[in-house]
């Protein structure tokens, strides 16, 4: 593990806001089922995001090297700033519109919109950004651990 992976992964379990209330109760381990239905989410606020911005941890511990899935709920007018991911980051949209675009600088116009069963994908270190115009909730999973890095650190609410 290099160093800023150590320090990705501590700071996300510092930083990230996340009560053991909003973990599943029953994180998925690979063996057997594991089955939820929406009304038996716990939502809570998310450190690493701006304020409004609600996460409800599906299975996986963010912090470690294991299979994690999360769920993200963001409000009308929610903008996610430029940032990058330490791993690969698998994004499903909901429901609403997601619009989301790669690079270093937020540009509402170059962001695509990405409706009710979209899919993006990110690699480890690629710049990207979103936005919403109504409601959104998006499912991201992937392999931890999971940390956000704003490439402004004036955009970081951890700050």
């Amino acid at each position: 593990m290099t160093v800023n992976t150590m320090i990705t992964a501590t700071s996300l379990a510092l930083c990230m806001g996340i009560s053991s209330a909003v973990l599943a109760e029953t994180p998925y381990l690979g063996e057997g089922h594991t089955m939820m239905t929406p009304d038996e989410l716990e939502w809570g606020p998310v450190g690493s995001m701006a304020p409004g911005a609600q996460i409800a941890v599906l299975e996986g511990d963010l912090a470690t090297g294991e299979p994690f899935t999360m769920r993200l709920k963001l409000p009308a007018d929610y903008v996610i700033a430029p940032h990058i991911h330490p791993a690969y980051e698998r994004v499903t949209v909901l429901s609403g519109t997601f619009y989301f675009a790669h690079g270093e600088e937020f540009d509402r116009d170059s962001a695509m919109a990405l409706p009710e069963g979209s899919l993006a994908i990110m690699a480890p270190g690629d710049p990207m950004y979103g936005y919403t115009e109504g409601d959104v909730v998006i499912q991201l999973h992937g392999t931890g651990p999971w940390g956000i890095e704003y490439l402004n650190p004036e955009d970081d609410p951890r700050q």
